[in-house]
């Protein structure tokens, strides 16, 4: 029994199939009600796309697990009506010390510049921000959440795909025209389609405790390399709501998993960093041993892979969840052209094309975190050390410091949906960069310009321009200086908003392509080009 935390018991319900004997053919099937599952169709409703959610539990996640979530999956979490309701709920933190010994060998801010309308990170128990998510999914019309619906089969055709469910009620079978498996680390959807999952196991263990208390450090990342408490291994803090503080302890290559978390274990490891004097009390404990690992391919046929289903990361930098939900950003809008007959089916490869390129990032910058923090030879432990060392009194060293590297959204650069720039451009929004917010005016309201952009492709212009279609699709154009005011000249700044510089933006807040002034018949190639009709 956790002490800050009651785990509600969600209604098995029968559904329609068992009730009519029918096999119903649902236009998306989403495996798995973890967070990316529930985004997922979130998301797919807010496009007006309906879904169905099986699981096989009836609960949120058991203990805290991610706790971590960055800007871009809060700006995507608020695109579907969540965003303000977490940033306020978490603890926003976004300054981060990492100390050496018992010393302070830097620090850093994980948001430099102002006037972003999500934070740079919040710490959040995922409990808290699943049970929003199953309400959001409660109240939409357009998301059948099932619990107890356990997925024992699938088989995949041309044009559906067809599965045999278990339920308390018995067996019964359902089609789909797409599938997404956000069924975790562990997915049976995986095994059923025979997808191979590769990449790197390290032998490291680490002790995770969460711990109720109130303490006196500050709402900050705070990470040890050999602290006195806890000598030639590291340590990682966090803040999380309700007094509770995560605690990451290395263990070594030969710990014993079951005897690490018995208590008489734990206590003296956490008293011994806190000293003798402070009270806490242990709310929840795991071991975990990780993995940087990804499938070959991210659709196998009619099914998507998402989530910790499609790739594996370290938790130092927070890189699971929230690439994860950029997983459901980048895959919803394309589903939904194909569903509509808006583009071809070549527009649904680019979601591995995209999304496993920012896999590949990911797990580079974790690979990296990890062998830093846990060095595999001792030249490796000096040369680290060293750098530690530097780092107290020399600038050059600190970028060279890897506790971590905090999750940050991968430009997809190379994508094919692209339309490379003709002309010059400063600053950091080149094709395929999600958008970077801004504070603007909107019918005499302030507002952030993300929250105009996202129901479709747009035209952000500086200067006069007209909406531009292909098919059913237009790309409705947002004026500055009409359709919004730039009052503080910031969206200027960050877009080099020259007079007549024309943005085409997707529906996942990305730039597909840009011009120094706009010309409908290039607007037009490049947004046949960003729904695939090349």
């Amino acid at each position: 029994m956790m002490q800050t935390y009651t785990y509600p018991q969600y209604d098995y319900r029968q559904s329609e199939e068992q009730i009519s004997g029918q096999v119903i053919r649902h236009p998306v099937v989403i495996i798995g009600a973890g967070p990316i599952g529930m985004t997922q169709a979130l998301d797919l409703a807010e496009r007006g796309i309906a879904s169905v959610i099986l699981d096989d539990n009836n609960t949120v996640s058991i203990g805290s697990r991610a706790v971590c979530y960055a800007k871009r999956p809060l700006e995507i979490w608020d695109r579907l009506g969540l965003g303000e309701d977490y940033a306020k709920r978490g603890i926003q933190w976004q300054v981060g010390k990492v100390f050496f010994g018992d010393a302070l060998a830097y620090s850093f801010d994980l948001l430099p510049e102002a006037d972003h309308k999500m934070p740079a990170m919040i710490n959040l128990q995922q409990y808290y921000l699943e049970e929003r998510l199953v309400q959001a999914c409660e109240a939409s019309q357009l998301v059948d959440l099932r619990w107890k619906h356990k997925l024992l089969a699938l088989q995949l055709h041309d044009d559906h795909a067809a599965m045999t469910v278990e339920t308390p009620d018995g067996i019964f079978k359902m089609k789909a025209q797409w599938v997404v498996a956000a069924d975790g680390a562990n997915s049976d959807t995986r095994r059923m389609v025979g997808a191979d999952f590769t990449g790197q196991f390290f032998q490291d263990r680490f002790l995770i405790a969460d711990v109720v208390m109130k303490a006196h450090f500050p709402t900050e990342r705070w990470f040890w390399f050999d602290p006195p408490f806890h000598r030639n291994q590291s340590v990682l803090l966090h803040k999380e709501c309700d007094n509770v503080w995560r605690i990451d302890f290395q263990l070594g290559w030969d710990a014993d998993p079951e005897e690490e978390k018995k208590p008489e274990k734990v206590i003296p490891r956490i008293q011994a960093m806190l000293g003798p004097h402070v009270e806490f009390e242990l709310e929840w404990v795991s071991v975990y041993q990780f993995a940087c690992r990804r499938i070959d391919q991210f659709r196998h046929g009619r099914v998507f892979f998402a989530g910790d289903a499609a790739h594996q990361v370290s938790p130092f930098g927070a890189r699971g969840a929230n690439t994860g939900v950029q997983d459901c950003d980048n895959l919803s809008w394309k589903v939904q052209a194909v569903l509509q007959g808006d583009a071809p089916e070549a527009l649904l490869d680019t979601y591995h094309e995209e999304r496993a390129f920012a896999a590949d990032d990911n797990i580079g910058h974790s690979t990296r975190a990890t062998d830093f923090i846990t060095p595999k030879s001792r030249s490796s432990l000096r040369l680290r050390n060293a750098v530690l060392e530097l780092a107290r009194t020399e600038p050059f060293a600190r970028p060279l410091v890897n506790s971590g590297r905090l999750s940050t959204p991968t430009p997809y650069i190379h994508s094919s949906l692209n339309t490379p720039d003709a002309h010059a451009f400063q600053g950091k929004m080149l094709p395929g960069t999600n958008c970077a917010d801004a504070p603007v005016l909107c019918e005499g309201q302030a507002t952030w310009l993300l929250n105009l952009l996202g129901k479709g492709f747009n035209l952000l212009s500086f200067g006069p321009a007209q909406d531009v279609s292909v098919g059913q699709v237009c790309a409705r154009v947002l004026e500055v200086g009409k359709d919004l005011i730039d009052a503080q000249g910031i969206l200027q700044e960050r877009y080099d908003g020259q007079a007549g510089t024309v943005y085409l933006i997707r529906p996942d807040q990305h730039v597909a392509a840009r011009w120094r002034k706009f010309d409908p018949a290039q607007v037009q190639a490049a947004l046949r080009r960003a729904l695939a009709h090349h």
